[in-house]
């Protein structure tokens, strides 16, 4: 079984200082900018004190997510769910939710549900769409926004031992 473990300590500073407050989750960079700068982290599906996590992949670039918000801002989430086969988009959360249990390292309850940000139909939050689709996933919404919003050049890295 694969397990988290924590970003080394001045990631979790910067990553604490990127939120505007200390990550409440074990985490690992899993996708950054070519400098080095994170972007998305994958996060243990369980915070330390047991609450449900349900974003496994979340969007942590402060540029990436102010254009993504603009995108929400202008009514992109009903916007692009509409855009894509709805067979598709419940293949992205039915993988999505494998991948978070088969990442979870808490076997009792409470469990995290629902696939891409929580939500098992549908489309609920595009930066966690753009998340999924930067580490590799297949992920038709978020390859809209990837499009919609530009993304740098970057590096995908394991997060898991």
């Amino acid at each position: 079984m694969s397990t988290f473990r924590d970003a080394p300590p001045d990631e979790l500073a910067a990553l604490g200082q990127l939120l505007g407050r200390p990550l409440a989750g074990r985490c690992w960079v899993v996708v950054r900018r070519l400098d080095g700068r994170p972007v998305v982290i994958e996060n243990e599906p369980h915070l330390r004190d047991g609450t449900p996590m349900p974003t496994l992949y979340w969007l942590v670039d402060p540029e990436l997510n102010d254009a993504v918000s603009r995108l929400e801002g202008e009514g992109g989430v009903h916007r692009f769910e509409g855009l894509v086969d709805p067979d598709h988009l419940q293949r992205t959360h039915d993988e999505y939710a494998k991948r978070r249990l088969e990442a979870t390292v808490r076997v009792g309850p409470p469990q995290a549900a629902g696939g891409v940000g929580g939500t098992r139909t549908g489309v609920k939050c595009l930066h966690a769409h753009l998340a999924n689709f930067l580490v590799g996933n297949d992920d038709p919404v978020g390859a809209l926004v990837a499009s919609s919003v530009g993304t740098p050049d970057l590096k995908v890295e394991s997060g898991r031992d």
